[in-house]
């Protein structure tokens, strides 16, 4: 869906000749991540893990940061539209938020050429972590990072010759 500023009241932007575009609309290759809210309790990421096991939506990728009070599971799924229904029927507190998944460069130090080339760009790596299965038509490793500039992110790393994968490329 795409606003334009006609459809906006005053106060709200509209009359200055922009074009807004939601999330779905985006232009970039990018994945969606839950970023799940358990209480941090024993048996909570098991039951996390059991909603998606009982089903053909797989977990691809992983992260669990812990707090005294609660954990957030940085979760990436196969399929973006079950793992949705999935969460909201298991009534589990949910988040979404934009990644990037870089396949790893075949050389001898992928962390540091993908690092370097973000920081060419100057994009702030807000965290990284790998997927647990191999992804796109070869099986390949990659890495799902968040940063803070999504699209220049991307424009810098495809104009370095790194792929990107998309949700698309999880789902095979």
């Amino acid at each position: 869906m795409t606003l334009n500023d006609d459809d906006l009241g005053e106060g709200e932007g509209g009359g200055v000749g922009l074009d807004y575009a939601t999330a779905r609309g985006r232009e970039w290759p990018s994945v969606r991540q839950f970023n799940v809210f358990l209480a941090n309790r024993m048996g909570a990421l098991l039951k996390l893990v059991k909603q998606f096991e009982t089903t053909d939506v797989r977990v691809v990728s992983l992260n669990v940061v812990e707090t005294t009070d609660c954990a957030i599971i940085r979760l990436v799924p196969s399929d973006y539209e079950r793992a949705f229904e999935l969460l909201t029927t298991g009534k589990f507190p949910f988040t979404e938020s934009d990644l990037l998944v870089v396949k790893l460069p075949d050389d001898d130090r992928p962390l540091l050429t993908i690092t370097k080339a973000l920081l060419a760009g100057e994009i702030n790596l807000h965290y990284a972590y790998p997927l647990l299965i191999g992804v796109g038509p070869m099986g390949s490793t990659a890495l799902a990072i968040h940063v803070d500039d999504i699209e220049a992110a991307a424009a810098t790393l495809q104009n370095q010759g790194f792929t990107l994968f998309t949700e698309d490329d999880l789902a095979g």
